[in-house]
């Protein structure tokens, strides 16, 4: 199962991807977000945790960084993966913003459903935030 949405934005990959590596101020942008927090550096194999707004404090791990490209972080809980990949393609000037969420695991069927229509609601709302920060910081 798999949720995926895009927006186009006026700045360089540098400067989202600058975001991006502001673990801790994830909630300023990603209105799903309550609280992240990574331990080391935005490098593959670093952890943290994650608090969404509606529910559970989770682990997470990066799993892949490139540096002003994408990262893709996993969460795992028993019985239930949650795959965030983030992409950034450069556009004629512009950088195309993709955030994509997959879901596996056996629970898959009764958590899935009922995330799919939150993320559907919230990463508009989050690319859109992603936009107006990324636009108002460019240099």
């Amino acid at each position: 199962m798999q949720v995926e949405h895009r927006i186009k934005v006026a700045a360089a990959p540098e400067s989202i991807f600058h975001i991006y590596q502001d673990v801790e101020n994830w909630h300023t942008w990603d209105p799903d977000t309550k609280h992240a927090t990574l331990q080391g550096p935005f490098a593959v194999g670093s952890r943290g945790r994650l608090t969404p707004t509606k529910g559970n404090t989770v682990p997470m791990l990066l799993t892949k960084v490139v540096h002003d490209r994408c990262f893709t972080v996993e969460s795992k809980i028993p019985l239930f993966r949650m795959v965030f990949e983030h992409e950034l393609m450069p556009l004629h000037g512009m950088t195309e913003v993709i955030h994509r969420v997959t879901f596996s695991g056996p629970l898959t069927f009764v958590l899935g459903r009922m995330l799919v229509k939150q993320l559907n609601s919230g990463l508009p709302i989050t690319l859109q935030r992603l936009k107006a920060l990324s636009e108002s910081s460019r240099s």
